[in-house]
């Protein structure tokens, strides 16, 4: 009874932000599997293998970045451990596209406004095309 209670309080919005978000992570971490799989396969496990893993998922962190104010070079965690965690922040970040419910970055923010439609309310809306030269800079 509880998680009828729980499930009824989420907004429609909600459920189709989570499905977004887990369509992109299996739709990221399914591929990188089966990639590994054949090169391990083909080439035996090995560094190479291991490489071919994070190849798809760094690729996917590296062009989400940008759209969820986090860096390209953030791919690289998927290197050290914690890429997926990442990864899962950026796709949860991208499924509210083209709202944003968190604070943009300071040179992002003459590109933003808040969004005034109230079924938004509480969210920043991108006002601009996303220009990729905004994102390349450093910090």
């Amino acid at each position: 009874m509880a998680t009828e209670a729980a499930a009824a309080r989420v907004s429609p919005d909600r459920r189709i932000r989570v499905i977004r978000t887990v369509a992109m992570l299996v739709g990221v971490v399914v591929p990188s599997l089966v990639l590994r799989e054949l090169v391990e396969f083909r080439f035996g496990s090995g560094p190479l293998a291991d490489v071919s893993a994070v190849a798809v998922p760094m690729a996917a962190t590296a062009w989400l970045a940008p759209y969820a104010s986090y860096r390209r070079r953030d791919a690289l965690l998927w290197l050290i451990g914690p890429g997926l965690y990442v990864f899962a922040v950026i796709a949860w970040r991208v499924a509210l596209a083209p709202y944003r419910d968190w604070r943009p970055r300071p040179e992002e923010r003459p590109r933003m406004r808040w969004s005034r439609d109230p079924e938004h309310a509480g969210t920043w809306l991108l006002s601009n095309p996303m220009s990729d030269t905004g994102h390349t800079g450093s910090s």
